[in-house]
């Protein structure tokens, strides 16, 4: 658990429709859609919804971008180079655009407009052109209803060239790597050139403190054998590279730039090029500040090479389907059930003031509810900070936290907990989830954290929900609160995570409180840790940085109180 930032929500949702329409699309213009995952922004997006733009370029047809409810809106799609651009779909849901203009730029701020109707049918319209451009923008002027403008899908032709290469793929997942130098310290362990060929974002290379916080530093990777370069990506650390090439080379000698910054942002960055080689290099050449470079993740898509598949988890099911609970329905005094979960003992984090114990302040209450029980209770021989209450450095409470890690865990889904949380000041209750590769090596918060309920005592009306990354954490972390204008410790609440590749949505009582969009995340705080398996934890903890500790007015016993735990996938 850590402090989130607090970001009120809430959410609206439409129906929705799709109604096709036949096109003729021009035989010179290619199907390959180039706007396919390609970096994408919007006017806005509907308060509180999960229709990112990023939705409208999936090659999901079940997923959509939805604005707000206005005129003008626009959706920008960044080809990641100068392109000969001769189509475009668009694929309507029922709110469409009864008038819109698509338009091609250079820069992403003078537009040319290639095509504009004033009499736009929705469903799914192909539209033929020609123009030339980095962006590709649909720009709607005048709404079919009251609500604002959606696409399921926006997609670009360029040719029949154009688009994604067929047959491209990842080439560079753990291949051999090497760099002009890499840091091993206390600041970063072991960051090696191969850490940005894991496909872990959560590790990362860094050049060297004594002899590589200068110009030019580079990383290059060996494909295993000649390859057709479609496309780079690059994730950087806040030590990125404002300046730099992309090379290829046959003999990792004799280099040929195949695209060049010179206005690099830094975050997740992705390029469109065109080369062959057997190795493939980013040439930094200007560093944005006095550090060196370093980079989370540094990824070469195309043809050939010597690919290794990378790990892929899939998508949740639809319908949804019931992969684990815990019911908590066994008789009056019953422990966890070994087979799911397992207590964590001793002393908490955060300046927590309780000592966890082994399993003896968690138990079943007999009417269908497993309570976690905080207790003013010493522990002997325990150390914790300074209780304000009774001034010892002993602990002075004892509570519970079960998790499932060693016996559960999962990568996406939806997951929720029906909770009554514990109340008064001090008190620290939450529903959260933890990387299993925490107890692998990899240090918090580079492990991921979903926090799927947090309540603070002395804050009665209000939950949290709050996601923790290595790049955006305690009080940096992303999130969302929701005040439901009465004490959360009076009735149980259903707190819940929908989470998949693209993102999370959180929501208490069917309620939305937060959407998370795994793209707008990567471009503007830093790598996603979330595609990999996560383990619950319940605990109701005392004390502690965020919440404070318990005064004279804090009343015991207090219990969090938890209906049920259900995981569908």
């Amino acid at each position: 658990m850590r402090a989130p930032i607090r970001l009120g929500a809430a959410f609206a949702l439409l129906t929705a429709l799709v109604v096709p329409v036949t096109a003729v699309q021009a035989a010179e213009c290619g199907t390959a859609n180039a706007a396919l995952n390609a970096p994408v922004t919007a006017s806005s997006v509907e308060t509180g919804s999960p229709f990112t733009a990023a939705s409208a370029v999936d090659g999901n047809a079940g997923t959509r971008w939805s604005s707000a409810f206005s005129d003008p809106q626009w959706l920008r799609v960044d080809l990641g180079a100068s392109r000969e651009v001769c189509g475009a779909t668009l694929q309507w849901e029922a709110a469409y655009a009864t008038a819109f203009q698509l338009q091609v730029s250079a820069d992403g701020s003078t537009w040319t407009t290639v095509h504009q109707t004033a009499t736009g049918t929705g469903g799914t319209q192909n539209v033929t052109f020609t123009g030339t451009g980095r962006y590709v923008r649909v720009y709607t002027t005048a709404r079919a209803t009251q609500y604002g403008v959606s696409l399921w899908e926006f997609a670009v032709r360029t040719g029949t060239t154009g688009g994604n290469p067929p047959g491209e793929q990842l080439l560079s997942y753990n291949k051999p790597a090497f760099a002009s130098s890499f840091q091993d310290d206390g600041h970063c362990s072991q960051c090696t050139p191969a850490k940005a060929l894991d496909f872990n974002p959560a590790t990362r290379w860094a050049t060297s403190p004594t002899t590589g916080w200068v110009d030019p530093g580079w990383i290059y990777v060996d494909l295993g054998a000649t390859a057709q370069v479609s496309k780079v990506v690059v994730q950087w650390d806040p030590a990125f590279a404002s300046g730099f090439e992309i090379q290829t080379s046959a003999t990792a000698s004799s280099w040929t730039t195949i695209h060049t910054v010179t206005n690099g942002t830094g975050f997740k960055q992705t390029f469109t090029v065109t080369g062959t080689g057997r190795y493939v290099r980013v040439n930094l050449t200007k560093r944005s500040g006095q550090y060196g470079y370093s980079l989370w993740e540094f990824q070469v898509y195309g043809t050939g090479g010597n690919p290794t598949p990378p790990p892929q988890a899939p998508d949740p099911g639809n319908p949804l389907r019931l992969v684990w609970s815990d019911e908590f329905n066994a008789p009056a005094g019953t422990r966890p059930d070994a087979g799911k979960w397992r207590p964590e003992t001793g002393t908490g984090q955060n300046a927590e003031l309780q000592y966890y114990t082994d399993n003896r302040n968690a138990f079943t209450d007999g009417a269908g509810n497993m309570v976690l029980e905080a207790r003013r209770e010493v522990t002997p021989g325990s150390a914790c900070p300074v209780d304000p209450v009774s001034g010892s450095g002993t602990c002075q409470y004892t509570s519970a936290r079960i998790i499932t890690e060693g016996k559960a865990s999962w990568t996406y889904g939806r997951f929720e907990a029906r909770v009554r949380v514990s109340g008064t000041k001090g008190l620290w209750p939450a529903f959260w989830m933890l990387g299993t590769d925490i107890f692998k090596g990899t240090p918090w918060p580079a492990s991921g954290e979903i926090d799927i309920m947090e309540h603070l005592g002395r804050e009665p009306n209000t939950a949290y929900q709050t996601i923790h990354g290595p790049a955006y954490f305690g009080g940096g972390g992303i999130g969302a609160m929701r005040d439901i204008g009465q004490d959360y410790a009076n009735a149980f609440h259903v707190f819940r995570v929908d989470w998949n590749s693209k993102g999370m949505v959180f929501s208490i009582d069917d309620v939305t409180v937060l959407t998370i969009d795994k793209a707008t995340v990567e471009a503007t705080r830093g790598p996603w840790v979330f595609d990999k398996p996560f383990f619950i934890l319940l605990n109701n903890a005392v004390g502690g940085d965020w919440p404070g500790p318990p005064d004279a007015t804090t009343v015991f016993p207090q219990r969090m109180l938890v209906d049920y735990v259900r995981v569908y996938q």
